[in-house]
């Protein structure tokens, strides 16, 4: 151990006497364990802020859409009768209805407030907690129901001052709903992510009072199997593009979906970024592994001289050996500082503002990367200067000038 800790003490004399080349020989190191992990936080801090917010819509729900790239997006339009006709002849859906919302006046006593009035279940699009009393229930939406459930945006313009609304009665244009219900403020940052209204009633009740015959752009479906959700989607769009013409285009949009996607698309830049200090790892290991050569030709009068006086090959090759790790491991311990410190500012000052969503730095992941580098340097770039300098001849190297 004594031995051991010598060769680490000269180690880093050496280093440190040549210190402006060894960090010049570390840059690409450092740059390359740095962006790697910098963007692995990012990729788990973007996909913890998007399944934090989107976590809490329905798995067994999606929307379905007109594409607003089609030329005349009023065409593509739909009626009730047909989102019911698409419920009753596509497999795996058990609910229909529409989606999106209508801007109403909502009066509850003297106050009068615009509201955003949407359809819902009793399995609801968004499952945020209750505040007050509950949800919709199907017996609601069998018999048309005048109930309502209030969002946390409604309840707060409702009623300023706080307190339980259940039992009450909000006035919409000429009718009236009872509240039964009001849900939590759902998980937002600087962008509010709304999804959904401010106002909730029965679907069925919806259709009767507020839609009717007019066109119709968003439709929310529910299926009784979410393994098929990706086929039931196809599905539902084959229909309608049928229905309406071939130049009718459709999209759809679900939880897990969209949070594929967003993980697809940090996946990939991950494996982009990981290249990139996969190339900057290799500049940085021949840099390394030709510091350490120049080293050995500089310091070889000095290994003649350690083997005449009774150094072993094995001894020449350690203290080699451990001033590449050495080079390798304040690399990557910078570069995984710098990391660390950018995906984690990045994180806490504009994921988890954006999202009001707290992800988990993988710190355990970070480090193992940050050591794998270190190793991978170390054995495949200084081994053969480590090896150079123990197969010198110490005649020959004492006679080196």
């Amino acid at each position: 151990m004594g031995l051991l800790g010598q060769f680490f003490g000269e180690a880093f004399g050496v280093l440190y006497g040549n210190r402006v080349r060894s960090l010049l020989t570390i840059l690409g190191l450092i740059i390359g364990v740095a962006a790697v992990i910098a963007i692995q936080i990012l990729g788990h801090g973007m996909s913890g802020a998007v399944s934090g917010v989107l976590g809490s819509l329905n798995d067994r729900s999606f929307l379905m859409f007109p594409n607003a790239r089609q030329a005349d997006i009023t065409k593509a339009a739909f009626r009730i009768a047909d989102i019911n006709r698409a419920a009753q002849l596509v497999p795996n859906i058990t609910v229909a209805m529409p989606a999106g919302g209508l801007r109403r006046i909502v009066s509850v006593g003297h106050r009068h407030t615009r509201l955003s009035i949407s359809a819902d279940s009793d399995v609801p699009f968004v499952n945020a907690p209750t505040r007050y009393g509950r949800n919709l229930i199907a017996d609601d939406v069998n018999f048309s129901a005048h109930v309502a459930v209030l969002a946390d945006s409604g309840y707060q313009r409702l009623f300023p001052t706080g307190g339980s609304p259940i039992g009450q009665s909000i006035r919409v244009g000429e009718r009236r709903f009872a509240i039964v219900g009001v849900r939590e403020k759902p998980l937002q940052g600087i962008i509010p992510i709304s999804i959904g209204g401010d106002v909730f009633v029965p679907y069925t009740t919806y259709e009767r009072d507020y839609v009717r015959s007019a066109p119709i752009f968003f439709a929310r479906f529910i299926v009784a199997d979410t393994s098929k959700l990706g086929e039931t989607e196809v599905a539902v769009i084959k229909y309608f593009k049928t229905l309406k013409s071939s130049r009718s285009d459709y999209g759809t949009f679900d939880r897990k979906s969209f949070s594929t996607s967003i993980d697809g698309i940090f996946g990939v830049l991950t494996m982009v970024v990981a290249m990139i200090g996969a190339v900057s790892l290799v500049v940085a290991g021949i840099g390394i592994m030709n510091i350490m050569l120049v080293s050995v030709t500089e310091r070889t009068r000095e290994i003649g001289v350690r083997k005449a006086i009774g150094a072993t090959s094995f001894q020449v090759l350690a203290q080699f050996f451990i001033e590449a790790l050495l080079l390798s491991a304040i690399g990557c311990g910078i570069g995984l500082v710098i990391g660390l410190t950018i995906g984690g500012l990045v994180n806490r000052f504009l994921l988890i503002a954006l999202s009001g969503v707290v992800a988990p730095i993988p710190w355990l992941q970070s480090v193992g990367i940050a050591v794998g580098f270190a190793t991978i340097v170390t054995l495949v770039f200084g081994t053969y200067p480590a090896y150079r300098a123990a197969r010198l001849d110490p005649i020959e190297a004492l006679r080196y000038e």
